[in-house]
């Protein structure tokens, strides 16, 4: 890439048009996403009745009919679909983020998108193979590559982690820990019939043989991080079990492998237990934990998300405080253009290009083709302010200055980070 200094400089009504054209040509890395790679099976969705009937849909659909929660779960994936697309997209414009996602989606592959039923968008899906889908998909969505989330005690997920389980380049692995910090009371016995010499308050030797078993998968997934979502009320440090553990097992390992611990804080687990995943809710989390982490484990390396907005300006002060936290995307409820183009300004103000402005968190393969269209869409007129303003300050901007700096967000700052090749 030739250097910054030799091209010519872009005059101010030159720089949208090249903001745009790098964001789109840009390959990203989706950093967090629910997506599986073929060879784990049924694990992965796809298609258009996972589509309509994502939690977000869910959520909304009894906003806008007289459908109870009880009668919707008593249907089946097809019934549900269905109603969703009579209520959401046929008696009421989608115009929520959910649902302009679908549209879009459908757009994309060509299909109808004010259909009154879901027959043609069915027999397109049930024609594509899913190796051609996937190719095709990420090709739509501007994306090279796609970050898992693993979970080994997942019962229906850990069985398929053979000696021979098919590796798939666009796709890396992540080591979850959900079930272990946060729910170890409901699942140690497994390790336990593995095993491994773990207890229901984690002492004794649980710490280590839960290092053991950590140490198994690694070695097994090749995982690029470890992660684990946790709620607004996370405290560190604390004599808990998820204290005890997350110190003597997850950090340590973390450090013996070398590989980075992403923390997604502010979770409010089933407020309203009867939309089932649709019903969890966000906190505001208190980062002074976060801020004792980085400071008492400076060897770790944190990836850092928080689901509250009001989270968000602590978050940024205290990556600017602290080398070995990096925050990323803009999760969730967050995940609307009006609040990712607040944070991202935030952010490039306050730490230039040394974050990751976004993620998927993808639980359908096509909603990867949405999400990063609205991000591309977002951020062009926060970076084209970004750099009118840098040149009405006499900084001259170049389309190599632009590539460089969109490249390491979106690229290189999580490549460097998790020593990704």
């Amino acid at each position: 890439m030739p250097t910054i200094a030799t091209t010519p400089s872009l005059s101010p009504a030159d720089l949208h048009p090249v903001v745009d054209d790098v964001l789109q040509s840009t390959p990203f890395i989706d950093v967090h996403t629910h997506l599986f790679m073929p060879s784990l099976g049924s694990l992965g969705l796809w298609g258009i009745d996972n589509l309509v009937t994502y939690h977000y849909l869910e959520a909304e659909v009894f906003r806008s009919s007289e459908l109870t929660p009880d009668r919707y779960f008593s249907f089946s994936t097809t019934e549900k679909a269905d109603a969703i697309w009579k209520a959401l997209f046929v008696e009421n414009s989608p115009i929520s983020e959910a649902t302009r996602g679908v549209v879009a989606v459908l757009d994309s592959f060509g299909l109808p998108t004010n259909a009154p039923d879901l027959t043609e968008a069915r027999k397109f899906f049930a024609s594509r193979t899913i190796e051609s889908h996937i190719e095709d998909t990420l090709h739509l969505s501007g994306v090279s590559e796609v970050v898992m989330t693993n979970d080994p005690l997942d019962p229906d997920e850990a069985t398929q982690w053979t000696d021979t389980i098919t590796r798939h380049d666009k796709f890396h692995a992540v080591l979850r820990l959900d079930r272990i910090l946060n729910k170890w009371p409901d699942h140690w016995q497994v390790l336990k019939a593995q095993g491994y010499d773990v207890n229901a308050d984690a002492t004794g030797n649980s710490a280590s043989e839960v290092r053991r078993f950590l140490a198994a998968w690694v070695k097994k997934m090749n995982p690029v991080y470890m992660a684990c979502s946790l709620p607004d009320t996370f405290q560190f440090p604390e004599d808990s079990i998820r204290g005890r553990l997350l110190e003597h097992a997850v950090l340590a390992s973390c450090r013996e492998f070398d590989l980075s611990l992403s923390l997604m804080i502010g979770v409010r687990y089933l407020v309203n237990p009867a939309l089932k995943l649709a019903g969890d809710a966000e906190g505001k989390a208190d980062l002074r934990t976060l801020e004792y982490l980085c400071r008492e484990f400076p060897q770790n390396r944190f990836l850092v998300s928080v689901l509250s907005r009001e989270n968000q300006h602590e978050l940024i002060v205290y990556a600017r405080k602290f080398a070995n936290m990096l925050p990323f995307g803009c999760w969730w409820f967050l995940n609307n253009p009006s609040i990712v183009e607040e944070v991202t300004r935030e952010r490039i103000e306050m730490l230039g290009a040394s974050f990751i402005p976004q993620h998927s968190d993808a639980r359908i393969l096509e909603q990867t083709i949405y999400k990063w269209r609205n991000t591309r869409r977002t951020l062009a007129p926060i970076l084209t302010n970004t750099y009118r303003t840098l040149c009405e300050d006499g900084f001259p901007v170049t389309r190599e200055l632009i590539e460089r700096d969109i490249t390491r967000m979106f690229r290189t700052n999580f490549q460097k980070w998790v020593r990704l090749r």
